[in-house]
């Protein structure tokens, strides 16, 4: 299967940040708006600037100035202090975000992530999860991201680099002559800048004119980098997205739907297979759900969801099912349009902290064996090989069979 990867990178995350912490603690100025750096002590000559507003860029500030270089550029500028402890709170406020979205997510850096989206998209396209992402960063964190879309890492990281701030990017294959190709040879991913004048000898001045050069003459004059660096201009990268495995604070997943549904009896049959990936991840981790969340937005882009606590904690797909058909239900009214449908668990706990009565624990244990089955067919066979029986009716309903 072909891969499904996004590199999201935050727009200048170390002022971003500063300025949503400053906000979230009274203060009535966004750092944001006005001509304002993070940088070193300005005590200190070796003071440089590390981040800086759109408004202090505008004033010719660039990033590695000497604060005293940027004070004469723009006298009426606004130093703050660097402070790791307030990156490193909202970099994890991002990844646990994403976490909902994917097992899979390489932290690049502090402020950059690459997604494996492969086998989470239940029918939905890769370009309407950045979308979702998109929103939800601005919406629920305070910042922005660039986003970039492809089917390997290269590809996504470079098209996350196009026009910032607070945009998306695609860069498939078929779109590299055109997006990659006329861009400076200093802005290919992993070309150190030793090699840039080197290759300017050679009259490569362009990613296209490298990506046309004969190989064999690159690794005659570079060796195995030169080989590197002509697949990357041509787009080549099977790299895998390298993650670790941390327990999430929530598990979600929705779909944007390519037509729209006024049938409840479809946007069950929607909600099942959603919950069948929450779970089926839900499980993965041994965490069971405390709270379910629904989502539904309108043709006309308004958003409802309801939320509603389990009756004891649980990692079973029919318990969450049941309760999120009822929240369903509560939120359905006849004839309106529905374009995306979401499902979300929170309040997660370890299975160890479950407490249950008899009663309770005779019925759970009866659909954990069952779901077990299930995550253990999925596993040997393909996640989408194996699947209950109201979920194989929505590759047809959605008319997206190709889409995984």
């Amino acid at each position: 299967m072909e891969k499904q990867i996004l590199h999201i990178d935050v727009n200048n995350a170390f002022l971003s940040w500063t300025a949503v912490e400053m906000l979230k603690q009274g203060s009535q100025i966004d750092i944001r708006q006005i001509p304002a750096i993070i940088g070193g002590d300005e005590s200190k000559r070796s003071g440089i600037v590390l981040a800086k507003s759109m408004k202090a860029k505008e004033f010719g500030i660039r990033t590695a100035d000497t604060i005293y270089q940027a004070k004469i550029k723009c006298p009426n500028l606004k130093i703050f202090a660097s402070d790791f402890k307030i990156y490193r709170k909202y970099s994890d406020k991002l990844y646990q975000l994403l976490l909902q979205y994917t097992d899979k997510i390489e932290r690049f850096s502090i402020d950059e992530c690459f997604l494996d989206m492969t086998y989470y998209l239940m029918k939905d396209s890769l370009l309407n999860k950045a979308k979702e992402i998109h929103k939800r960063v601005k919406e629920e964190l305070g910042f922005t991201v660039n986003i970039g879309v492809s089917n390997n890492k290269l590809l996504a990281k470079m098209a996350s680099d196009f026009e910032k701030p607070d945009k998306i990017h695609t860069l498939y294959p078929q779109e590299i002559p055109e997006k990659m190709w006329n861009l400076p040879i200093s802005e290919l991913f992993m070309l150190g800048k030793k090699t840039v004048p080197k290759l300017y000898n050679m009259q490569i001045k362009t990613i296209g004119d490298l990506a046309k050069t004969d190989q064999k003459i690159l690794e005659k004059k570079f060796g195995k980098h030169g080989i590197m660096i002509w697949e990357y201009a041509n787009g080549i990268d099977d790299t895998e997205v390298k993650y670790e495995k941390e327990n999430p604070k929530g598990i979600g997943n929705s779909i944007t739907l390519p037509e729209n549904i006024t049938d409840i009896k479809k946007l069950e049959e929607l909600l099942l297979a959603l919950i069948e990936q929450v779970t089926y991840r839900l499980r993965s981790y041994h965490l069971l759900a405390n709270t379910v969340n629904v989502q539904l937005r309108t043709k006309d882009f308004e958003d409802t969801s309801h939320q509603g606590k389990l009756d004891y904690p649980t990692a079973s797909t029919k318990e969450i099912y049941q309760k999120a058909k009822k929240l369903l239900e509560q939120m359905y009214k006849k004839q309106i349009e529905i374009r995306l449908i979401g499902v979300r668990v929170d309040h997660l706990q370890s299975k160890e902290e479950q407490q249950l009565s008899f009663f309770e624990s005779k019925e759970n244990e009866k659909q954990e064996k069952l779901d077990k089955t299930i995550d253990e067919l999925k596993q040997k066979y393909g996640y989408n090989v194996i699947t209950r029986a109201g979920k194989m009716k929505i590759g047809k309903m959605l008319k997206l069979k190709d889409i995984e």
